[in-house]
């Protein structure tokens, strides 16, 4: 999974694949979700664990609003988030690690921004891009090569896919698209609009170009 900034706000986007060992357990699974309506978190480690956490933070954030009339600032929802990985640190120890990635749309910035996290529950603003996930040491090197500072939403969409496409092709544990079954990775962009998903029609097509340039 990963993340970056682009021109609008910040695009993220997560393959489907889940393992047991060096099995394909799943080949659906979602890793990207909405935490709110301006913000956006990815998931990887142990998937059953990860996604109450993300139905936990959704449910926070929720409730925040809803009692104070106003949502977190960014930062305020980040360091939650930190929070919530750090009261799971007792089951980290036994193997049941959670690391997300979370993004956002700074509505005060008016700004897209995005951290990562460590087992600890460490938070860390990133200025450019983000990665995680067994896939994750791939995509980074991909992004480190193709990743340019505020690129067009079309553009940043086309790098997301490509990236997955390339950690794919080294990383077992990651999915790249499966253009017989349409299973293509989750993408989203989060912008001052807001959390967008990106149709599987048009991620489908991003996924056919960065197959065949890759071929």
């Amino acid at each position: 999974m990963l993340a970056f900034r682009y021109a609008d706000g910040v695009v993220m986007a997560g393959d489907r694949r889940a393992t047991a060992g060096n099995v394909i357990a799943h080949r659906r699974v979602q890793k990207v979700f909405a935490a709110d309506g301006f913000s956006a978190v990815a998931i990887s480690g142990t998937a059953g664990i990860a996604i109450e956490l993300v139905r936990l933070f959704q449910t926070e954030l929720e409730h925040y609003e809803k009692l104070e009339g106003r949502r977190l600032s960014l930062v305020g929802k980040a360091n939650y988030l930190a929070a919530m990985v750090r009261s799971h640190l007792p089951m980290a120890y036994q193997g049941l690690v959670v690391i997300p990635i979370y993004c956002g749309f700074d509505e005060q910035e008016r700004a897209g921004r995005l951290y990562s996290y460590d087992v600890v529950g460490g938070s860390y603003e990133e200025t450019d891009y983000a990665t995680e996930g067994s896939g994750g040491r791939d995509a980074r090197l991909y992004l480190r090569t193709a990743f340019r500072p505020a690129l067009a939403e079309g553009a940043a969409i086309d790098l997301a896919v490509a990236a997955l496409v390339a950690a794919a092709e080294e990383d077992i544990g990651t999915g790249g698209p499966d253009l017989r079954r349409e299973i293509y990775p989750n993408v989203v962009t989060v912008s001052a609009s807001g959390f967008a998903e990106v149709a599987d029609e048009r991620v489908a097509t991003a996924a056919r170009s960065a197959m065949e340039r890759s071929s």
